[in-house]
């Protein structure tokens, strides 16, 4: 069976998964990125280095994102979110920092050498002298749909 699914299970889903997909779009170029994420009360919260992605989205702030669970071929469920890019500064980055650390580090933040590359694109941003830079998307629209068969 296909099917939708409904608002509260596409917030499950957001919530549990921790890498997504976001596709942005400018300059007749799109791209598509999977990033590590939380969701919290409508909003994507990341953290990444520049770069392409940073720079699209800086022209065109609307983007999507995609997550997704799939247990095989024949039992998934995903959801697309239409929303809008922003970046994060000051007291508002902090917090959405510590959704992050919180989300994905749930037994604290891990000391090196065990933390080293965790977060390999971020290990190039500072590698490359890039700054690292929390961002949001505001949800504006959201659906989901799951395959489930006996």
């Amino acid at each position: 069976m296909i099917g939708q699914l409904k608002p509260s299970e596409m917030e499950a889903l957001l919530a549990a998964e921790a890498t997504g997909r976001i596709g942005c779009h400018a300059e007749g170029k799109t791209y598509v990125v999977p990033v590590t994420y939380v969701y919290r009360d409508g909003f994507i919260f990341c953290h990444t280095g520049e770069g392409m992605k940073i720079a699209m989205m800086r022209q065109n702030p609307s983007v999507c994102f995609e997550v997704d669970h799939t247990e095989d071929l024949r039992r998934w469920k995903s959801v697309i979110i239409q929303g809008k890019f922003s970046e994060l500064h000051g007291e508002e980055a902090s917090k959405a920092m510590t959704y992050l650390s919180t989300r994905l580090f749930p037994d604290g933040i891990p000391k090196a050498p065990e933390a080293e590359g965790l977060f390999p694109e971020l290990d190039r941003a500072v590698l490359d002298g890039r700054r690292g830079l929390v961002f949001q998307i505001r949800v504006t629209e959201m659906t989901g749909r799951f395959e489930r068969h006996p």
